[in-house]
């Protein structure tokens, strides 16, 4: 899963410690989220969004190609 979420940090001039904090979490998962080794839950996206003002899918980017969503319907 891609992700925007250390450009919308950068827009605002937070430190990843400043991000953890306001959603609750540690600068390492930040970090692990920042460089794609760790996807959010749910509710972390949801926080993450609320935070920013933003919808989820704003944020965070799906990889798999839209040609699946064809393949099953």
């Amino acid at each position: 899963m891609k992700n925007r979420l250390k450009v919308l940090r950068a827009e605002r001039n937070w430190t990843q410690a400043e991000l953890a904090n306001a959603l609750d979490v540690s600068r390492q998962t930040i970090n692990a989220i920042e460089t794609g080794k760790f996807d959010p839950s749910l509710p972390l996206a949801f926080r993450a969004a609320r935070l920013f003002g933003l919808r989820i899918e704003e944020i965070f980017h799906d990889e798999v190609p839209r040609r699946l969503a064809s393949e099953i319907e």
